[in-house]
């Protein structure tokens, strides 16, 4: 299993096929506290219920030794004039996070909310760094912090509700909310799943992402966001579109595309799209690229019958110039059971549609949960097959696939999706409702946001 994520990011998928046999194994025998619960959520055929059991031996195994000798916090949780919320990661730089988050911590109302940021990632110097430090009331340093140092500023600071952006993404620092430095903690955006035993309280989340027949799926209670629970904004800006010269592109032909990262590609996935590359005839698949993965991806596509040359890959570029080049798909095509996050989000923003087939766990729906938030749901296939239907009417009909992106260009001004101050007020909404419950006593449960609109 060590070799597996090195194996995963290349597509060498030789592995694949016993990872889920074998972490079912593990976890009978009890030994499956060894296995990174975020590996998993790319596995096919784990489902919702087994994320939760290795979240849940993952932080056992660790939480003797992170609460050794720790003296628990005492809270203060009488009235005050604002709710003081801090939020935890390393992503405070140019980083996905931080291009979703942004406008809404801006948009934060400073006479109710009192926002601080726990950073422990570096910093990168980058106009996004400075304009994150504006952002918050204040902006805390806790990288040379030790887990209990950094909960004791935590719990110094005063923070009422801690909010958790990593879970057990890569440089996590899950010790720090095993101390519980605040009354309310929250699992929100960074991990797509739950964090398992009593880390926090509740998750952000919707209705598409988590029905409420999931809930056994989870440690955390559901706070319900009116649309989606990925927010956007509309001020990122797009670059000019290139040619298809420029971006590497033949100047003919449907170009199918996915950004997404090469470790969310299965060989189940691979094959759908072998199947729209045969139906399309000089039609060529536009993926991000990964060095260590092209020639695998090339040779798995030759094995499949379909010229390694129909594969295009897109080398790494700012996010301006990104969303520019964006505009040059015909169509997303999203990956199962690691589903497109960011991407999807950065493709609707550019106004290209994408096509998605959401299954029972969080990350396989999140495409789903955006297409619903900028009116389109008509993208999200039941299954495997309506996912290639979708996309072949799509690729086969100018007209109606026009007509989806007049749709997304309209829907930068008007969807949900794109509506940060309505998503944030919801938000906040969501935060009052969490406090006023712990200083009443009551235990975290399912909450909802009324939908708001912003004028």
């Amino acid at each position: 299993m060590k070799s597996l994520p090195r194996r995963l990011a290349m597509c060498e998928w030789a592995e694949l096929a016993d990872a889920a046999p074998r972490m079912r194994a593990a976890l009978a025998a009890g030994g499956a506290d060894r296995m990174s619960p975020f590996l998993f959520l790319s596995i096919p055929g784990v489902n919702a219920q087994e994320h939760r059991r290795l979240s849940e031996d993952w932080i056992r195994a660790r939480r003797a030794t992170s609460m050794d000798g720790r003296v628990a916090f005492a809270f203060d949780l009488g009235s005050r004039e604002k709710i003081r919320i801090g939020y935890l990661s390393n992503d405070f730089h140019d980083h996905a996070t931080s291009l979703l988050l942004i406008e809404t911590f801006e948009a934060h109302d400073r006479a109710r909310f009192e926002a601080h940021a726990f950073c422990f990632g570096a910093d990168d110097g980058s106009a996004m760094r400075g304009r994150l430090r504006d952002a918050f009331h204040a902006f805390h340093d806790v990288a040379a912090l030790s887990d209990a140092e950094a909960a004791q500023a935590i719990h110094d600071a005063g923070i009422d509700i801690l909010i958790d952006l990593k879970g057990y993404t890569k440089g996590a620092r899950t010790g720090i909310l095993l101390l519980h430095p605040a009354p309310v903690q929250v699992n929100y955006l960074g991990y797509a799943g739950t964090l398992g035993g009593d880390l926090c309280d509740y998750l952000i989340t919707d209705a598409h992402m988590t029905p409420g027949s999931a809930a056994a799926d989870y440690s955390e209670s559901f706070a319900y966001m009116p649309h989606s629970y990925q927010p956007r904004g509309r001020k990122g800006a797009i670059g000019a579109k290139p040619t298809r010269a420029e971006a590497g592109l033949p100047e003919q032909g449907f170009v199918f595309c996915c950004f997404n990262q090469a470790y969310k590609i299965t060989p189940a996935v691979f094959d759908l799209w072998r199947r729209l590359l045969d139906e399309f005839p000089g039609s060529v698949l536009w993926l991000l690229r990964a060095e260590q993965a092209e020639g695998n991806l090339r040779g798995e596509a030759l094995r499949r019958g379909v010229s390694p040359d129909r594969l295009i890959f897109a080398p790494d570029m700012n996010q301006v110039d990104h969303l520019g080049r964006l505009q040059l798909a015909d169509l997303v095509l999203d990956t199962s059971p690691y589903g497109a996050h960011t991407t999807a989000s950065d493709a609707l923003w550019a106004g290209v549609p994408i096509v998605t087939f959401a299954g029972e766990t969080f990350p396989s729906r999140v495409a789903g949960s955006l297409l619903h938030a900028v009116g389109m749901p008509e993208l999200i296939a039941a299954d495997a097959e309506e996912y290639l239907a979708i996309a072949s009417v799509l690729a086969s009909e100018p007209e109606r696939l026009a007509a989806l992106k007049t749709r997304l260009r309209q829907a930068r001004l008007t969807a949900p999706l794109f509506d940060v101050g309505a998503y944030t007020r919801a938000l906040e909404a969501l935060f009052e409702t969490m406090w006023s419950r712990r200083r009443g006593g009551l235990p975290a449960a399912a909450i909802w946001a009324s939908v708001i609109k912003s004028f």
